[in-house]
């Protein structure tokens, strides 16, 4: 397997201004987002992409001892441009330039807990005829135990199951999206928006190393988890 790991990185970031070469534990974040794709990319082979539209990014990434030669265009830096538009025009300057690849590998700068190991895990459960092989960790709250909907009459009811659990250990376990690794095929890519991909295994990752930073309540936790 030859993946395209992709670094997703705009300058344009609101929750946290900068965010991507903000010091994080003494290094700017993206550089431990770079740090993992090189380590994992020593193992697997392939081609470490940096996707921004931001020269100081870029330059940040450079001193990191990351090659940049790709720049994102302008009309796919603003802040409703999704992932997958990203990643489909990174795939195309990849092809033109005869660059190979049979997955794609989306590493998002505000995962800066995940490891080479936890890439590399994840990649191992990309098997043919898999979508993606995404990281997740066990969710806080389930809709079996103490996830409520109002029906129509504007009542709380349980979202699944009878509402009969009294303990969470009975119920049934769910998983949520921590925007650590994400391993793609490239034709389902194409095909098709990431949510709508009907094979999707997972890749767990313990609750301490599955924090995403939006806030700055959170870099303040993931640095002192640091």
């Amino acid at each position: 397997m030859t993946p395209l790991y992709i670094i997703p990185a705009r300058g344009g970031s609101k929750g946290i201004p900068r965010k991507n070469i903000k010091p994080f534990g003494g290094r700017p974040l993206i550089a431990r987002t770079i740090d993992a794709a090189l380590e994992a990319r020593a193992a697997t082979g392939g081609y470490v992409l940096l996707s921004t539209d931001d020269a100081e990014i870029a330059a940040v990434a450079r001193e990191c001892g990351l090659t940049v030669e790709y720049m994102r265009p302008a009309e796919l830096a603003g802040d409703t441009t999704g992932s997958r538009e990203v990643m489909l025009h990174a795939m195309e300057w990849a092809e033109s330039r005869g660059i190979d690849f049979d997955c794609v590998v989306l590493l998002q700068p505000t995962s800066p807990l995940r490891t080479a190991a936890d890439i590399l895990g994840a990649m191992e459960l990309f098997k043919p005829g898999i979508d993606m092989a995404v990281s997740v960790c066990l969710a806080d709250a389930n809709p079996y135990y103490n996830l409520f909907e109002l029906d129509g009459a504007g009542c709380l009811h349980i979202s699944k199951g009878d509402g009969l659990l009294t303990r969470r250990q009975d119920a049934p376990p769910v998983y949520e999206y921590n925007g650590a690794v994400y391993v793609i095929n490239p034709m389902s890519l194409k095909a098709m928006p990431l949510g709508a991909f009907p094979r999707r295994v997972p890749y767990v990752m313990p609750r301490e190393r599955s924090i995403d930073l939006d806030t700055p309540a959170q870099w303040a936790i993931a640095e002192s988890m640091l």
